[in-house]
This record gives structure tokens, sequence and C-alpha cells, in this order.
């Protein structure tokens, strides 16, 4: 490939960056970063491409956020309780934020932030962020393993702070935070897993029960699997989203506070059975 065709064909950290600065991000923005990197272009340097163009988007004083999850791939094992047959417990890997992989349903990019120079990860396996920037620590320290996505989680965090939401190619459905929004929907029926996790600790291995509304399908009976991009696109015709493309990929920008509140109340609105209630 000639040196002129190169330059027509790859996406630079800096080409990224400036179309992140056009679609709304600011210095000292707290984003959660969401993308489907294969719809951005052929990215010069890869992923870590990407990761960088964020964090200069918001520099200086800004935190870049990614959901990782865990790649722990064990819940088919769980029997009824929640629990892990005997036979099978030696062989399942501890969680340890340090060095367990980002689950490879959420992409390339939570792996690739999880592993850049300085980041954190919060320590609740299932709701587990990674974070890199100036309030990295604050964001990831003291999850609570329990209700992960509920109050002091990351994603309770980016609501606090007024942060944002980016999607970067990534489809509408996979937007993390409104999972915050389900925790904090007053409805009723909404469905909780009790399942077990293994803890890496200094002592060896600790095994703990979490509880947590389910994130693996639609919180409540009655919604269609993708019912986060349906709450997403209604959010747009109501409110101020940012849309453009980063590279190739077709992208938006959102208010993480107004998202969650509007989410909140299209559950309540449409689940509420109370007549006496309002939502918040």
């Amino acid at each position: 490939m000639s040196v002129q065709a190169a330059l027509t064909t790859f996406v630079t950290r800096s080409d990224l960056a400036a179309d992140m600065r056009e679609l709304g991000l600011r210095p000292g923005d707290a984003v959660l970063a969401h993308g489907a990197l294969s719809r951005v272009g052929r990215l010069l340097n890869g992923p870590d491409a990407v990761v960088g163009a964020l964090l200069d988007a918001v520099s200086p004083g800004g935190t870049v956020l990614a959901y990782t999850d865990w790649d722990a791939r064990y819940d088919v094992l769980l029997d009824a309780d929640g629990r892990i047959p005997p036979p099978w417990r030696p062989h399942v890997p501890a969680f340890d934020p340090a060095t367990s992989r980002a689950s490879r349903d959420n992409g390339a990019l939570p792996e690739f932030l999880r592993t850049w120079p300085q980041a954190r990860r919060s320590g609740s396996p299932g709701a587990s962020v990674a974070a890199l920037g100036a309030q990295a620590a604050w964001f990831t320290n003291n999850h609570p393993i329990d209700y992960g996505y509920g109050p002091g989680s990351p994603l309770a965090k980016l609501v606090e702070v007024k942060g944002k939401v980016i999607m970067i190619g990534a489809p509408w459905d996979t937007m993390t935070l409104l999972h915050h929004a389900e925790h904090l929907a007053d409805v009723p029926g909404k469905r909780v897993i009790r399942y077990e996790v293994p803890f890496a600790t200094l002592h060896g291995t600790q095994w703990r029960m979490v509880e947590e509304f389910d994130t693996s399908m639609p919180v409540l009976d009655g919604l269609p699997e993708d019912y986060f991009a349906e709450i997403v696109a209604s959010f747009l015709e109501a409110h101020d989203g940012s849309r453009g493309t980063v590279g190739a990929a077709s992208s938006l920008l959102v208010d993480a506070s107004a998202m969650c509140a509007f989410a909140v109340r299209w559950l309540e609105r449409r689940f509420s059975q109370s007549p006496t209630h309002h939502p918040h």
C-alpha cells in the first residue's frame, strides 16, 4: 500500500478525538463508552486508538468508563439455587478486579480500557466497570456487591456528576446505563436472581452469594429483549441527543442523568399498578 493510500484508509486517534469533540465531548466530562469498533473503520493502532481518543476528548480533568462485566462463563453450571456443584468448584477461576478479563460479549473496548496504564476496575463482578482518568478511583471504589447497578455503583455516580454516554457504532439496546434505571424504577414484579461467585482474596478463593435484579434479560415480563433501544429512541424524540459519526461509525452522545430519569419514567408509566403512583 502506498503512503497516500494509507492516509486515506486509516482512521487515527486524532481523527477520532476530533469527531468525539464534534459530537459534544468536552474537557472534564465523565463518559461511559460503548463501541462496535469494527464499524469505526481501519484503526491505526487498533482499539487503543479509540481509548486514547476518548481520553484526549475529555482531558484535562475527564474520566472515561466502560462496562466490563467479567468473562466468567460458568452460569450454565449453576444449579436451581444458583450454586456451583462441588465437582466444578475447584475449576472456576475467582473474580479478581485486577486480572479477570472483561466479558467478550461487550466487544474489545472494555478490555482495552481495563488494561490501559493507570486504569481502575470496580469490584462488583457482573456489574464491574473500568475507568481511566481524573476520577477513575472515585468511580470504581466501594462498588456494592449486591445490586451492583443501583445506588453507589459507577452508573449511579455517572448520573450524580451529570456525565454522558457515548455509543460509538454500538446498538442502542446495549446502553448499560439503563440497568441503573431498571434498578431505580418503582414497579412491581422485577426479576431477582441469586448466584454464587468466587472472589480472589489474600486468603484464597472465597465464595459468596450475589443478589441483584436480572440483567441477562428484560427485568420485567412483557418487554421485548431489545427494549432498551425503544427507550433510547423515545428519549431522542423528546430530548436533545447528539448524533454524528466517529470515524465511519454512526454514533450517539446523551446526557446520563436525563437519559436515566427518562427511562425510569418510561418503565413506571408502563408498569405501575397503583392508581395513585406518580413517577419520580
